[in-house]
């Protein structure tokens, strides 16, 4: 995962050592020695997270933070404070400030890095989300800009899963006055908890006695009810290495035991703030959605969003070197589902090949219906092995089932798909399209069934 990252602090010395921190991480460093400068360079740089020191002339951290959130061109940025103070008072001040983290000097090189990583997850889907509301309607991108200022981040509802019934029971006696709060003493029965309410936010703790926690984590990463749902993980120092998997996994913030309760309540806050705003997002593009630009029979973008959203995307990628896939589906005889079993059945075929195209896919993606059994999906931050391996599911999950065409009927479909990546010196949407269609023709040609790679 590669990402921009300004660092902000009048000490050179401190902007060299985590400068070569994070360039060792293959991160894209920028600096910055005040908050002006920050401000400015967040103003017209495609920055993707701020570690921003507190203790600077002229401006502190805690202002520039209060005004890169006040700015709706640059609220959606994470900000990761880093300072030597070391009193709670002040870590809580940088979260309440709109800090979306918050890290002491000297600062742990494991925290930096699993930190910013976790921040800059976040932000590759949330920048696609806004670039969705953008492209399907200006006004609708603005209603969500301005969304996050007025986002309550109070009456939560939060499950807290611990094995230390003693645990369970202080932390919804602190959390309950301005949250509702469940607590799950057994995690075999997570399933059916999370399947009768829907959370805002799972609290993890890593002493679960007989359970893994990482599995826990995994399991609510892998449900679609609860893959966007923030997760915070209770942990002890001697946990650091599984929380760096843990972060890997996918959630969103941990909090080293003691407890301190004000800082609890401000990542939680942040937590809440940050899931509420996604939906918003999620539910602005949802809303506002034309037919213009939406398939009726599949509920997926038609080709005409897809040709502007593609242009867009492919702009981006190059703009920032990052990886792009774009990978062609086309339904293997299709024609001989409407010849055989009539165009009911093959209507029938389309939408369920669309539901399943849409199960396997992430969420950062983008499937469209490119125009009768040709379906298309855009892949930001994404190489030769991630495309391969989520070309390779979709096309598992259309072969290994049946597809219901009514009257009790089952026909056996099958999906040949083709992969082209963008070449960021001299890509077209015209170009990787037509790289992708090659692709897809070389696996129809090889006996169909198959993902092939565009060998450009």
């Amino acid at each position: 995962m590669t990402a921009r990252v300004l660092i902000v602090d009048d000490i050179p010395t401190n902007l060299k050592l985590l400068e070569a921190r994070l360039t060792a991480e293959y991160f894209d460093v920028v600096t910055a020695t005040s908050g002006a400068e920050a401000l400015e360079k967040c103003a017209t740089g495609d920055i993707d997270i701020v570690l921003l020191d507190v203790m600077m002339p002229e401006m502190d951290g805690f202002e520039v933070c209060r005004r890169l959130k006040a700015d709706k061109a640059t609220h959606h940025i994470p900000v990761v404070m880093v300072t030597a103070l070391d009193q709670l008072s002040d870590r809580v001040k940088g979260l309440e400030s709109g800090a979306d983290d918050f890290l002491n000097k000297p600062v742990d090189d494991i925290q930096l890095i699993a930190r910013v990583k976790s921040l800059v997850r976040l932000k590759v889907l949330t920048d696609e989300l806004r670039a969705r509301a953008m492209t399907s309607q200006e006004l609708a991108a603005e209603d969500a800009l301005h969304a996050m200022a007025t986002i309550d981040a109070e009456g939560g509802r939060i499950l807290v899963i611990s094995t230390d019934t003693r645990e369970g029971l202080r932390l919804k006696e602190n959390l309950g006055q301005k949250h509702s709060v469940d607590v799950l003493t057994s995690p075999a029965d997570l399933a059916l908890a999370t399947a009768e309410s829907n959370y805002e936010l799972f609290i993890v703790s890593m002493a679960l006695d007989g359970f893994d926690p990482l599995r826990i984590c995994s399991q609510l990463r892998t449900v679609e009810l609860t893959r966007a749902t923030p997760i915070l993980l209770l942990a002890d120092e001697t946990d650091r290495s599984q929380v760096v998997r843990a972060l890997d996994i996918g959630i969103n913030d941990f909090i080293m035991r003691p407890l301190e309760s004000n800082e609890l309540s401000a990542r939680i806050r942040t937590q809440l703030r940050r899931h509420r705003y996604a939906m918003e997002l999620r539910e602005s593009v949802s809303s506002t959605m034309q037919l213009a630009v939406v398939d009726e029979m599949t509920g997926l973008y038609n080709r005409r969003y897809f040709d502007r959203h593609l242009n867009l995307m492919l702009g981006k990628a190059g703009a920032q070197e990052r990886d792009m896939a774009l990978v062609i589906f086309d339904i293997d005889h299709f024609k001989s589902v409407n010849d055989n079993y009539g165009h009911d059945a093959g209507d029938a075929v389309i939408r369920e090949f669309a539901n399943r195209l849409r199960r396997n896919v992430r969420g950062v993606d983008m499937a469209c219906r490119y125009g009768g059994e040709e379906f298309v999906v855009i892949m930001p931050d994404t190489g030769f092995e991630q495309a391969h391996a989520i070309a390779e599911r979709v096309r598992s999950a259309v072969a290994d089932d049946g597809f219901d065409i009514g009257g009790g009927r089952a026909i056996k479909v099958t999906v040949s798909a083709g992969v082209s990546l963008n070449d960021a010196d001299k890509d077209t949407p015209d170009s990787i399209l037509k790289r992708a269609d090659i692709a897809l023709y070389q696996a129809k040609q090889q006996g169909r069934n198959r993902v092939v790679f565009d060998a450009a």
